[in-house]
Formats: structure tokens, C-alpha cells, sequence
């Protein structure tokens, strides 16, 4: 039987579930999985938010697959204060850095938004800098290259101090706390996919 989570990974915690170093693995989550699940793709140790988990083959060939794109929304903390040129230079695409050679991402939305309320505070928290302030911005993009927000918001001149996934497709952390886990139905979570 195929069975689908939607989870809120910490910071810190590797999207997988063998330990590597000092890392915490999803195993490490207080969730009793089905030995046959794994991840729909990864989220970074130092990034947080929305991860979807799946015995479900055909998901993880299907989302994986370059060709079929869909959108992945972010919330992300940049030092700096987030203007209008860098999140139309984000927007129309901008050149980064894939695997040592230079890439343009494809255009995106992006937008500067105020401190969301339903984010709780990071554990540990984000490095606090007097004379340099925040900003958050959001941006949804129809790509996940290796670190691929960060390395957009470092070429536009606002590298990134934290940055969680909040949605893929209609797939939303909402107010999932760090470390929580829900089971989705089957068809929800492919209506909600877009790919039913």
C-alpha cells in the first residue's frame, strides 16, 4: 500500500535516514515510518520547511524528472534590506554557479514580504548582526538546482541567512511546527501535486 507524509524538516537534520556525522537524520524524527519510505527529493541540512515522503515510486520518478515542472515556493531571511532591482534581477533570471559552470535560472517570482508570523524562530537561531539589518523575501520557482535560492540571493547582493520551503505545488507547510509529520490520503496529495 502506498502511503504519503508531508513533514516540516528541521534545521540541521539531513533528508535521509542514515545519520552522517553530527547530522540528524529523519530517523531522528518522533514518527514511526514505513521501512519502505524515503524522500521526494532534498532539502539541504541548513535549509528547513516542507519535505515530501513516499513508498510511492512513480512520485519520485515523476517530480524528480526535469521535464515536469512545478513550483516550489520559499521563504527566505537575506542579510540586507531586499529591494525592488534585486528581486527583479531574481525575477527575470540570474546567473549563478551550477557544478563549476555558469547557469541562468529560469524566471521566477520574487517578492519582498514581512516577517511571517507563523515562523516560529530558528533552533539555533539565525546570527544577529547590529549594524546589518534582515529582510525576507519570497520567491516560487519552477526549478531546484543544488542551492540554487542561495545562490540566487548571493548573486543579487543578499546572501541568504535562512531559507524554508513552505509549499510545492499546493502542498503547504502552513502551520507545521519544526519537526512535525502528517499523513496525506492518496488522492490529495496527487490533486495537490497535479498529477492526477
Amino acid at each position: 500500500m502506498f502511503r504519503y507524509f508531508a513533514i516540516h524538516k528541521p534545521y540541521g537534520m539531513l533528508s535521509q535516514f542514515t545519520r552522517d556525522g553530527e547530522n540528524k537524520s529523519l530517523a531522528d524524527l518522533n514518527y514511526k515510518f514505513p521501512k519502505d519510505v524515503y524522500p521526494i527529493g532534498r532539502l539541504d541540512s541548513d535549509s528547513e520547511g516542507l519535505l515530501l515522503l513516499s513508498n510511492d515510486p512513480s512520485i519520485n520518478k515523476t517530480l524528480l524528472d526535469p521535464g515536469n515542472e512545478h513550483w516550489r515556493s520559499y521563504l527566505v531571511q537575506v542579510e540586507g534590506s531586499i529591494n525592488d532591482d534585486a528581486c527583479n534581477l531574481i525575477r527575470s533570471g540570474i546567473i549563478v554557479n551550477i557544478k563549476g559552470k555558469p547557469y541562468k535560472s529560469i524566471p521566477c517570482k520574487a517578492k519582498p514580504v514581512s516577517i511571517p508570523a507563523s515562523i516560529d524562530e530558528r533552533v539555533p537561531p539565525v546570527r544577529f548582526r547590529k549594524s546589518i539589518p534582515t529582510s525576507w523575501l519570497s520567491i516560487e520557482m519552477r526549478e531546484g538546482k543544488n542551492r540554487q535560492v542561495r545562490k540566487m540571493t548571493a548573486a543579487a547582493g543578499f546572501p541568504t541567512l535562512r531559507l524554508l520551503r513552505v509549499g510545492i505545488e499546493e502542498i503547504l507547510l502552513g502551520d507545521m511546527k519544526s519537526g512535525e509529520v502528517i499523513e496525506l490520503e492518496k488522492a490529495s496529495f496527487l490533486s495537490k501535486l497535479k498529477l492526477n
